[in-house]
């Protein structure tokens, strides 16, 4: 059931993107809920007319995604489709979603969960318009898929930490309080989707840092928990003092395996309030 989830969040992201409501002086960072409707509580349903997509005729989609071709057996996993409790979700529309992005950029920001809705994204819409032109490139950790008739891209970036990470003599130094390096390809990105938490769990060989640098200090390790909302300070302060959210529309989504529910409360440079709700999610 994995792709049909990661389809699930790409077409409730896109969906809160075309209803997006934002305060005058305040992001909230978290469920968007539109006339009453909480598109997150709900349950699965199943639906004969699904997938979205066949896996086997997106021609790009990588092995790793393609559950059939790895050798499951069974297809009923794919028929299932998320029913709000409260309302009813329009079916996914990819010909209308590019007309509606045209000329704009979508960037996925995060580690394999990002990837995840970024394939999927792109495969959804390629089956809506399988005669349409595109182009697939990487450069370094970017990704960018381009429908060249619609001037619209998709981008993923593989960044899971969002904060900096630099090479010293010593080692890897994650600055907690630096994002400059990390955040220089999301200017001008017309939609932000981002995505982090796993990576900050791992711990011994899989840690992937070596120490901790904030506020001009050195640190063998810290609290993950503590670590982890620095760098959402850092991360929200460059939202508040770069992004425009009259051009660009900003989501952060978090998948928390193993922990029932956290809630981080963020300020930016002039106030803004970012409200990071975190909920273990079973499928």
């Amino acid at each position: 059931m994995i792709m049909r989830a990661f389809s699930l969040w790409v077409a409730l992201l896109l969906l809160n993107l075309l209803h997006h409501v934002h305060c005058e002086h305040s992001y909230k960072v978290g469920r968007v809920v539109k006339r009453g409707c909480d598109y997150y509580k709900g349950k699965w349903v199943f639906d004969r007319s699904y997938p979205l997509y066949d896996a086997s005729s997106c021609p790009f989609i990588e092995r790793e995604f393609d559950c059939q071709k790895n050798g499951r057996p069974d297809k009923n996993y794919l028929k299932y489709r998320w029913q709000p409790t409260g309302c009813n979700l329009p079916r996914f529309n990819g010909r209308y979603l590019l007309s509606r992005l045209r000329g704009k950029r979508i960037m996925f920001v995060g580690d394999s969960l990002s990837l995840n809705q970024w394939q999927s994204l792109t495969c959804m819409l390629h089956r809506a318009v399988p005669a349409a032109r595109y182009s697939l490139t990487r450069i370094g950790y970017i990704s960018t898929f381009t429908f060249p008739d619609y001037n619209v891209r998709v981008l993923f970036e593989r960044n899971p930490l969002l904060v900096d990470i630099k090479r010293t003599s010593k080692g890897r130094a994650i600055k907690l309080d630096s994002i400059k390096k990390s955040a220089k390809v999301w200017k001008g990105i017309d939609v932000l989707i981002f995505n982090s938490w796993h990576w900050w769990t791992h711990t011994g060989r899989e840690t992937p840092w070596d120490f901790i640098q904030v506020g001009g200090k050195s640190y063998r390790d810290l609290n993950r928990f503590v670590a982890y909302k620095l760098a959402l300070n850092t991360w929200a302060k460059w939202i508040d003092s770069n992004v425009n959210p009259k051009k660009t529309k900003v989501f952060f989504q978090v998948d928390i395996s193993g922990g029932n529910h956290m809630q981080i409360n963020v300020r930016g440079k002039h106030n803004h309030c970012f409200t990071i709700v975190i909920e273990e999610v079973h499928i």
